[in-house]
């Protein structure tokens, strides 16, 4: 597996090596050893989820305050920008945020830590995205920012309006927004 660092310690673009010929390609998905040799952390997931898109569908940005959630997420099929939002108020990079582009073709992976806010906007027709969990879902710490707040000013890379759900309009603006430690 490849690694591949971003500007926010902590966050990790992953590439795994794919085996392809005529008749299709393999890859390994996820190993714990192998992830843990490679990034320095071993965590523990217990919750796997599955959603299909359509373009322009904008999701986030998603984090639950007193339940965190680290994710791995990747796309099977279609392309997304996928976004992570630092949370953590005692980091050095509160508040920046990394983005990169995640698709069926690519097969990348993307480490999103607990402390941080999620998102993710479909560029293709449709996308089916999947993500591992650190922690079960808490409705009750199910907390959102703003998608265009001003403050993050997050490139979407949007051609049109996202189609967001009533939770996502109604999103906190990151200043008032509920942060970690």
């Amino acid at each position: 597996m490849n690694v591949i660092p971003t500007a926010i310690a902590d966050v990790f673009i992953l590439e795994p090596k794919v085996f392809g010929d005529e008749r299709g390609f393999f890859f390994e998905s996820y190993n714990a050893k192998v992830f843990a040799e490679s990034v320095g952390i071993a965590p523990t997931f217990v919750q796997d989820n599955h959603s299909l898109s359509r373009r322009g569908v904008l999701r986030g940005i998603h984090y639950q305050i007193k339940n965190p959630q680290g994710k791995l997420v990747r796309v099977t099929r279609g392309e997304v920008l996928d976004v992570a939002v630092d949370l953590r108020r005692s980091s050095p990079s509160f508040g920046q945020w990394v983005s990169c582009i995640l698709s069926g073709e690519n097969k990348r992976q993307f480490w999103v830590p607990e402390g941080f806010g999620h998102g993710f906007v479909v560029m293709s027709e449709e996308a089916e995205f999947l993500y591992k969990t650190t922690n079960y879902y808490a409705p009750e710490y199910d907390r959102t920012i703003l998608w265009n707040d001003p403050d993050l000013a997050i490139d979407w890379q949007l051609t049109e309006e996202p189609i967001l759900s009533a939770k996502d309009q109604q999103g906190t603006l990151f200043k008032a927004a509920e942060v970690f430690a």
